[in-house]
């Protein structure tokens, strides 16, 4: 069992259209940031999906430490022209299957469907990946309950998330859809 994080640059679209240079330099530093600290928690990057990553890791406690540190690093960076980049991120653990260094399968599915429920600077958990990091008992890393969501192309329900630490922020707008 795999806990796979993916992540996505808030907002995107418009910040390319409108500092098309300055994204440029911007993903550039982004990448750099991501693709420093997700080894040093363990985690393999699979492969870049544009503007964020799909990662593994063995342990939920690593994934959600890892989503912590990006997401103070990306606070604390300097950005030039663009202002800063706001990643959103989304955790699931699950069974995939592995073929040609790449994952497929529900599990993947769900973290990437979770990943879009996420607003910029957010980081959400599947019920899965809570359960598992409670169970952990990881010090400071905490989650807090918004309720179940259906996930674009998933059959029923699945309870979400946020990931909370003492420096992430805590207010995010609710998450739009079908919360039971």
């Amino acid at each position: 069992m795999l806990t796979f994080l993916f992540t996505d640059i808030a907002d995107s679209a418009r910040l390319w259209q409108q500092f098309p240079e300055g994204m440029s330099r911007a993903l550039a530093a982004h990448d750099g940031i991501l693709q420093r600290l997700i080894p040093q928690h363990g985690g393999r990057i699979v492969k870049s999906t544009g503007d964020g990553v799909h990662a593994s890791f063995e342990r939920v406690a690593d994934a959600s430490q890892a989503a912590v540190d990006l997401q103070q690093a990306l606070s604390a960076h300097t950005w030039d022209d663009t202002g800063p980049l706001k990643a959103r991120m989304g955790l699931h653990t699950g069974e995939a299957e592995s073929r040609e260094g790449d994952f497929y399968g529900t599990a993947v599915n769900k973290a990437a469907r979770v990943m879009s429920l996420a607003a910029g600077g957010q980081v959400l958990l599947s019920d899965v990946s809570y359960a598992l990091l409670k169970e952990a008992g990881v010090d400071e890393i905490g989650g807090r309950a918004l309720g179940n969501y259906r996930l674009k192309g998933l059959a029923g329900r699945t309870g979400i998330y946020q990931l909370t630490h003492p420096s992430l922020p805590g207010d995010f707008p609710p998450i739009p859809g079908s919360e039971a």
